[in-house]
């Protein structure tokens, strides 16, 4: 071969190496920024649905869980309670819940799929306070003899399904987070679905 004369083989193979090299070392560049995009185990745990065991929740009694770093109320509501919510309806800013946040299956009067359990967000829909529960009808502090939850911060007041009553300074219902029942007497707050 002259000095004049191109060896086209070899030049095909060193362009074919320094390609390949080139690509393999694009791809060591850019897995790291593209892993960034995808949620640490951290943020995955913050979202993920809760477990809650309500096997030995009492009837009148609530259990307070943490879901999402809010507070979440899961309350057994005796009939005595679940008679109230007739009586306060005229009383209600928005009984029917058309103005609330809450998942379809919680559109009702009792808003829960099971009328006996309620689960709500205990964070006042005014300014982000945590209602105080009021499991007795007739509870010092309220106002109102069929008050379910009170907000002190700025005095808000809720049935015990969580509805906001007419001129308070929360506007909204308390939110209805995603839930649903599982077997063995367990609550799963975060995951929609039918009893499993």
């Amino acid at each position: 071969m002259s000095d004049g004369e191109v060896d086209l083989g070899r030049r095909r193979m060193l362009t074919a190496a320094t390609v390949v090299t080139a690509g393999v070392g694009a791809a060591a560049l850019a897995a790291p920024f593209v892993l960034s995009f995808k949620p640490s185990a951290r943020a995955k745990a913050v979202g993920a649905p809760v477990k809650v065991d309500i096997s030995k929740l009492e009837l009148g009694g609530m259990l307070r869980v943490e879901w999402r770093g809010k507070p979440v109320y899961i309350v057994r509501r005796s009939a005595q309670a679940l008679d109230t919510l007739q009586k306060v309806t005229p009383e209600l800013f928005d009984p029917d819940s058309d103005q609330s946040d809450q998942p379809e299956y919680a559109k009702n009067a009792t808003r829960s799929r099971d009328p006996e359990l309620l689960v709500l967000l205990g964070v006042c829909t005014h300014l982000g306070c945590a209602p105080e529960f009021r499991p007795q009808v007739g509870s010092p502090g309220a106002a109102n003899e069929l008050v379910g939850f009170l907000c002190a911060c700025h005095g808000s007041m809720f049935d015990i399904a969580g509805r906001v009553f007419k001129s308070m300074p929360a506007a909204a219902n308390l939110e209805v987070p995603r839930y649903r029942s599982i077997a063995g007497g367990w609550l799963l707050i975060g995951a929609d679905g039918g009893v499993s």
